[in-house]
């Protein structure tokens, strides 16, 4: 019996120490070190530029944008992530740029832009242009660069412009004689921007003789611009703080056709008798102001907005154009009666019904927002 015990006892030693063992914790596995993130050459908060596409067949054509075969004067370097802008070769006529994160426009990058007629600059982060850099293409015809970080009117810009879009931007400045040169310029748009009284002098506008369309809406004048082209057929001063209408300021305007001056302080006072009453003014906004009338508007006016204003009463006889006294007979005649089409009073402190006199009067009303 002892020799059994003797032979079992090593036994169980050995099974109790391969148990404890197994119940032992192994020493983990090294892993590989982490390797460090990624630095970029140029750390930055922009997005980087995408790629170079595959070559094109024009071999002028910058490899960050792309020039297509069946439009051969066109470059579409637009949404990009631009920093700069490429060499733009002189086939090009229509380049496009807008929505990257150009920050200046320089003369290198339109040394050979020759036959460049038009741009699209919007929605970069523009706020340097170099002094010669737009001078010197002659044959640049629409020129865009809205929604960017300008603080003044571009200089010496290209005489043959027909189209200026700087809105939304910072500009707070046009230099003296900015337009002098711009004979041919059609559309001016400036909305949106930080102008003042102090920014328009009387010989800003000097040189836009043929200027059909001029927009300072959004900005912060108090007063009417002096001296604007009396060739506008669009004048639009919207949103901006001005209080009154100088006597006769419209008086020469013989094409304006479309003026809006709502989102103003407009007041009956601030309002000659005859401001609006312009042979070819068809659509007049007045919308938001502080009148308490309705003033006195021509004969061939067709639309007009005079919501959200203070008016109490309405004399359609007082506003009519013409004499009531020529409605008397029934006509079937409408050649020689007010054009009043669209006629907008929401927002006032009106109260139905409609006053007889006026619909005597505008008998072409289709539209009447009371």
């Amino acid at each position: 019996m002892k020799g059994v015990a003797k032979l079992i006892f090593p036994l169980i030693l050995v099974l109790v120490c391969e148990v404890n063992g197994q119940r032992r914790p192994r020493p983990p596995k090294k892993r590989p070190p982490t390797p460090a993130p990624f630095e970029p050459v140029e750390p930055t908060e922009l997005p980087p530029p995408l790629p170079p596409g595959p070559p094109s067949i024009f071999p002028d054509c910058p490899r960050e944008c792309y020039c297509p075969p069946d439009f051969p004067s066109a470059l579409y370097c637009d949404s990009r992530n631009l920093r700069k802008v490429p060499l733009i070769p002189p086939r090009i006529h229509y380049a496009y740029l807008q929505n990257n994160f150009i920050d200046k426009l320089s003369e290198e990058s339109f040394k050979n832009a020759t036959g460049l007629k038009w741009i699209n600059l919007d929605n970069n982060r523009i706020g340097t242009v170099d002094s010669g850099v737009l001078e010197k293409l002659e044959s640049l015809v629409f020129l865009y660069m809205e929604k960017n970080h300008l603080k003044e009117v571009p200089p010496n810009l290209p005489p043959n412009l027909e189209q200026l879009r700087l809105s939304r931007n910072r500009i707070n400045r046009i230099p003296d004689n900015a337009f002098n040169k711009l004979d041919h310029l059609l559309l001016l748009d400036l909305h949106r921007n930080e102008l003042n009284d102090a920014d328009f002098k009387k010989n800003t506008f000097r040189g836009l003789k043929n200027l059909m369309q001029l927009n300072l809406a959004h900005n912060r004048l108090h007063k009417m611009p002096p001296s604007v082209p009396k060739a506008v057929h669009q004048l639009f001063l919207d949103e901006n703080q001005i209080d009154n209408i100088p006597n006769n300021y419209f008086k020469d305007f013989s094409h304006l056709a479309f003026l809006r001056l709502s989102y103003n302080k407009l007041s009956d006072k601030g309002l000659p008798k005859n401001s609006f009453n312009l042979t070819n003014l068809l659509v007049l906004h007045l919308a938001h102001n502080n009148l308490t009338s309705i003033p006195y508007i021509s004969q061939t006016l067709e639309h007009l907005y005079l919501n959200d204003n203070s008016i109490e009463k309405i004399n359609g006889t007082q506003i009519c154009p013409i004499s009531l006294m020529s409605f008397q007979e029934p006509s079937s005649d409408l050649h020689n009666v007010p054009r009043l089409r669209y006629l907008r009073l929401d927002g006032n402190h009106l109260k139905p019904p409609i006053p007889l006199d006026l619909m005597m009067c505008f008998r072409l009303l289709q539209s009447v927002v009371f």
